[in-house]
């Protein structure tokens, strides 16, 4: 039986790593296809929480929407499973966590959703209307 060997996290440099709430990162995850077999899959979000600081038990939130569905998953800082944290993209943020995001989302959706039924419904409709228009009465003969 082979035995599948995971480097240990380079706990120096991610105890240095500064990923911060508004970040947009990308996160390269060792996925195991088979026995001892290993590939990288990259996850790239908006960080939306970053709890427990730089100890040993802390954890960082990322968001992405995938076919207009909100994906979050919870990575360790310090597992051996991910192989390496890019930085893409630095926002500022006046919030610790931004779990506000979640609902920020959906209410966008939610209109555009409107916005195309709208539409679709204003395609199906005729522009002109035709409207039945009684013939002239004539005049009474006495």
């Amino acid at each position: 039986m082979a035995t599948a060997i995971i480097s240990p996290a380079k706990v120096e440099f991610r105890k240095k790593l500064d990923v911060r709430p508004g970040d947009t990162i990308r996160v390269w995850q060792k996925i195991e296809e088979a026995k001892g077999k290993f590939r990288l899959q990259a996850f790239e979000g908006l960080v939306m929480a970053r709890k427990h600081g730089s100890e040993a038990g802390a954890t960082f939130t990322v968001r992405k929407v995938i076919d207009s569905i909100g994906v979050e998953r919870i990575f360790p800082l310090y597992s051996p499973m991910i192989d390496e944290i890019e930085m893409v993209r630095r926002a500022k943020v006046r919030r610790a966590k931004l779990y506000f995001v979640r609902r920020k989302a959906a209410k966008e959706i939610r209109h555009q959703m409107r916005r195309t039924m709208n539409a679709t419904y204003a395609e199906d409709t005729p522009d002109v209307v035709a409207v039945p228009v009684e013939a002239p009465k004539e005049p009474a003969s006495a």
